[in-house]
């Protein structure tokens, strides 16, 4: 007999006695403790302290716990097992294409092809209607283990190329063995684990068709990348989908068009932003916001150039981490970069003279315009340009203030984004691969980046390997209504640029010492943040944040003079109110109104001249006739940029 620890979801731990003598796969074992067969509480896979396995899998460790459908886990399970079945139809409809690589992602799963003629929708409804079948069908995902020199042959053989690729490149790191997995007749290089089988991926849907090049190079094949998602029920499905519908109503881009607040021109140039007035005045108001909070915690406002020279790149590191993404240009014969970042400046300044402990924290504040060689089928409307503002900041303290600081910058970080009703999560990213510094200046900023947020008390998740080239970083990423996350704020903890531009100041005992420079933002890129608010409120911005706040309509020419005196007074009360004198008829001036989505309609006609009042409508609710006392009453609170005292 040999005793194995089952976990189960109540975190009940059940001990299984197996009676024979070889090891028991994990559906054996959870067979044997009476783990459901079906259901949301049916094991998908099991994991152990190694990490995931597939059912069939023999247990070698003395405990494990289910995988099902109620763990994040499972998700990835199914989706990944998704896109499988994606790839055995599509091999099946169109035998002639070759497959590349199908992760699943955040809200489903993609997989790349390469087909010489585009898929059509008409296309997708025969895939889709193939993996119907497959998932009708139930077949198992079986895995197999074998050498790399038999998989490349295997593959070779199949004429998929793009497998062959990785599979060399695997052999170049060392690896002996690779896993395949076999899906009816279709078979995939792929590290697992799947669902048991097909049978548990009937509600999906195909999305849509994009460009993708093979492994993101711009100089490699144009593949076609299949999106699609993936859930274990129905009835999931059909909510992801109408928010799915929702986010299409939201889309920044449509609503930028329609709001006239931005627009990009390919003729421009891409990921090139054109500000029109009302997206202008949003972002100056955003501006304004921003520069306040900054100033009123102990901020100063400082400003770089736009180019610096290439060898200050290159003493910072940039230029051998970064150079892929930064854009070059020559002076007086000397090679110059175009800034990417604004933290070279802000170290010059702190440069520009001696600094005693007495002088820390300084704190640096920049809405810094950088420029980033983005390839172009990555740019997204204002969320992935290669011209953008951060609001960038960078703190010089001593050692012992980091975790204080690093707190600041959270509550900083807490407050504006009450400002915008967003909640938030946290994320701790570690060393990267490619990184510079010694191991001692990144264990002591990753553990200042823990007690910081230890203190705030907020769940935080790892992402080992992610950090910046330079240090670790806190990065937060926004929920907005429709609950996606955007990555905005960022907080990064930096011992090494300090030591390479030779930054200093005097300690207490006179002695000579190192500063610990803290990047950071808050929105991140600007153009970014207002994407995010666009979808966020639909358009339908706060009264303190609408570039319109209120606009006032003449019901018939005789009202025309009575609708310019209200309005002229509240713009000089600090309102940011139009006039619409159009000969046109009020519903329809109503209409475009509440189209440009202008928070409060004033309405003027013969009774409101009479009476010396404005028929107010809010959002599209009637308010009744109110004079200026009381409409300024009502907009007023409204109307008042955040404030934390």
């Amino acid at each position: 007999m040999t005793s194995y620890k089952v976990r189960q979801a109540n975190d009940k731990v059940l001990e299984v006695e197996w009676p024979q003598s070889h090891r028991p796969s994990g559906a054996e074992l959870f067979a044997l403790a009476g783990l459901p067969k079906k259901g949301p509480g049916q094991p998908l896979a099991y994991r152990d302290e190694r990490g995931l396995w597939d059912l069939t899998a023999p247990v070698t460790a003395d405990a494990v716990s289910p995988v099902t459908a109620k763990d994040p886990e499972g998700l990835d399970l199914l989706r990944h097992s998704v896109a499988h079945i994606l790839a055995e139809a599509v091999i099946k409809v169109f035998p002639e294409v070759k497959v590349a690589i199908g992760p699943s992602i955040e809200d489903g799963f993609y997989y790349d092809f390469d087909k010489p003629e585009p898929f059509t929708p008409e296309d997708l409804d025969k895939i889709a209607a193939v993996m119907s079948d497959i998932v009708k069908e139930g077949q198992p995902f079986a895995r197999q283990d074998i050498t790399v020199d038999e998989a490349i042959k295997r593959f070779t053989g199949l004429g998929e190329v793009y497998k062959v690729e990785l599979i060399e490149d695997l052999a170049a790191k060392g690896e002996s063995q690779v896993s395949l997995y076999q899906c009816g007749n279709f078979i995939d290089l792929c590290r697992g684990p799947h669902i048991p089988n097909t049978s548990l991926g009937g509600a999906f849907k195909l999305l849509s068709v994009a460009g993708a090049y093979w492994r993101g190079d711009s100089n490699r094949t144009m593949l076609q990348r299949i999106y699609g998602t993936a859930f274990f029920s129905p009835k999931e499905l059909r909510v992801h989908l109408d928010l799915l519908e929702e986010a299409k109503k939201r889309d920044h881009r449509r609503l930028g068009r329609e709001l006239d607040l931005f627009s990009l021109h390919e003729d421009i140039g891409g990921g090139l932003v054109v500000w029109h007035p009302k997206g202008a005045l949003l972002r100056t108001i955003l501006e304004g916001f921003e520069r306040g909070e900054h100033l009123k915690r102990g901020y100063q406002v400082v400003m770089g150039p736009q180019i610096l020279k290439a060898e200050l790149w290159k003493k910072s590191g940039h230029l051998d981490y970064y150079r892929e993404n930064m854009y070059f240009t020559e002076v007086d014969e000397q090679p110059y970069a175009i800034k990417p970042m604004n933290c070279l400046s802000h170290m010059f300044i702190y440069k520009s003279k001696i600094r005693s402990f007495r002088d820390l924290p300084l704190r640096f504040f920049e809405l810094g315009t950088v420029q980033r060689q983005e390839k172009s089928g990555v740019l997204h409307g204002l969320t992935r340009v290669r011209q953008f503002t951060q609001d960038d900041a960078h703190i010089f303290c001593a050692p012992a203030q980091v975790p204080g600081e690093i707190q600041k910058v959270l509550e900083l970080v807490r407050d504006m984004m009450a400002a915008f009703g967003f909640d938030y999560e946290m994320e701790l990213s570690t060393r990267p691969e490619k990184s510079i510094g010694s191991d001692a200046d990144w264990e002591l900023a990753t553990g200042a980046l823990i007690s910081a947020l230890k203190t705030m008390d907020r769940p935080y998740e790892l992402n080992e390997g992610d950090g910046a080239f330079y240090g670790p970083k806190i990065d937060i990423k926004l929920k907005d209504a429709l609950g996606r996350r955007w990555q905005c704020a960022t907080i990064q903890c930096d011992f090494t640029l300090p030591d390479r531009f030779d930054l200093s100041y005097t300690d207490s005992d006179n002695q000579r010492k190192r500063p610990v420079m803290l990047h950071r933002t808050v929105f991140g890129s600007l153009e970014r943040f207002i994407g995010v608010l666009i979808e966020h409120f639909a358009g339908d911005f706060p009264v303190w944040l609408a570039p319109v706040q209120g606009i006032a309509l003449t019901v018939t020419q005789r009202a025309d003079e009575a609708a310019a005196a209200f309005q002229k007074r509240l713009i000089k009360l600090g309102y940011r109110v139009e006039l619409d004198l159009r000969n046109e008829k009020l519903g329809f001036k109503i209409r475009e109104a509440q189209l440009a989505k202008i928070p409060f309609i004033l309405v003027f006609g013969d009774k409101e001249v009479a009476e010396g009042v404005a028929s107010v409508r809010r959002r599209g609710q009637e308010l009744g006739s109110m004079t200026l006392e009381a409409l300024v009453d009502l907009l007023g609170p409204e109307a008042q940029i955040p404030n934390w005292d």
